[in-house]
């Protein structure tokens, strides 16, 4: 249940994302109120956020973000001039570029699918292109042709005529859309999700949200609502951080528990093959100090928590090390790696 409710939350905004695809001020709204609460709402929420230990720093991202996109949008309807107006567009699609990637990244760590180092930075690299070409108005003509600052019910907009290169943030928004859609089908296919209630509501809350983005590309929604969409996300989101932050520690509280069974209960009798204790025994020249250091705290009977306090580390840290640590060694888990340490020293 942990990793299904942040996806599920998540998803929820997906059609708020999404909505971005239509130009940012193009929409009446009844007042430039609703602008300036919604960003000052999400300047608490980010703070609230910053105070969450061991948070997960894409975290940090998408709240950040949909503060600038508020922000951008109260200044855009407060603009007098057109040069103004300007920039309060670019940073409401400042916001609006980086927003995608934090919640894709938060959906991949929820439903664990691994990918690459590298991906965070192609990510945020096509995002800053595509945030140039959308930011390049007053410039360049190439994201619209033309544009003009008009007030409608006391609220400032922009209207436009769209360039050859304005399809790009759609093509953008839609291309992370179906990789956290990907993502989704992969974890349930490779029974990623805990259970199988848990597979049906996460499929229905991508269809639901495909269904509800379908209908705003027809609909015409106030940004207002989108505004405090935004907000009712993240109060959401950031509720069900708390609780994996607090489910993740009574888990470790557990592991530490089990770790205090006698010996023989921990190491089991399993004859391991020459070929594993070949790569493990190799594979202990390849750790770095930091690595090393943690392994021969394993082999001692430390518990998480004592290795955490005697590193100075955060648990993400170690999480990060156990990673690199299993993979050299060729376990899946500190059991086994204990186990084949055992059965080395023995001599068995």
């Amino acid at each position: 249940m942990k990793k299904i409710l942040p996806t599920a939350a998540v998803l929820s905004a997906l059609p708020l994302l999404l909505s971005s695809c239509s130009d940012i001020g193009s929409k009446d709204a009844s007042t430039s109120l609703v602008y300036l609460m919604a960003a000052i709402f999400s300047l608490i929420l980010l703070g609230m956020c910053l105070l969450i230990r061991d948070k997960d720093p894409w975290l940090v991202v998408l709240f950040a973000s949909v503060l600038v996109v508020n922000t951008g949008y109260y200044m855009l309807s407060v603009s007098s001039t057109l040069q103004f107006a300007l920039w309060a567009n670019r940073i409401s699609y400042l916001g609006s570029v980086f927003l995608p990637i934090s919640m894709l990244m938060i959906i991949l760590k929820a439903v664990d699918i691994k990918f690459k180092k590298w991906c965070p930075y192609a990510l945020c690299g096509i995002g800053s292109a595509v945030f140039l070409i959308a930011a390049s108005p007053g410039i360049l003509d190439i994201y619209y042709k033309e544009v003009t600052l008009v007030t409608k019910n006391g609220v400032s907009m922009l209207e436009k005529v769209y360039g050859p290169l304005h399809v790009v943030n759609l093509i953008y928004l839609l291309g992370i859309f179906s990789a956290i859609v990907a993502s989704i089908i992969l974890a349930i296919a490779k029974k990623k999700i805990s259970s199988p209630v848990n597979s049906v509501i996460l499929a229905s809350a991508v269809f639901i949200n495909i269904g509800v983005w379908f209908i705003e590309q027809i609909v015409d929604i106030d940004f207002e609502v989108l505004s405090v969409s935004y907000i009712v996300s993240e109060i959401f989101l950031l509720a069900v951080n708390v609780l994996m932050a607090e489910n993740e520690r009574l888990k470790i509280g557990s592991e530490a528990t089990n770790q205090k069974k006698p010996e023989s209960e921990m190491i089991s009798d399993t004859v391991f093959a020459k070929e594993d204790v070949a790569i493990y025994v190799s594979g202990q020249s390849s750790l770095t100090q930091t690595e090393r250091m943690i392994f021969d705290l394993y082999t001692t009977g430390k518990t998480t928590r004592e290795i955490m306090a005697e590193m100075h580390i955060t648990e993400n840290t170690l999480k990060f090390h156990n990673k690199n640590i299993y993979s050299k060694l060729g376990v899946s888990s500190r059991k086994q790696l204990v186990e084949i340490y055992k059965y080395i020293s023995t001599g068995e």
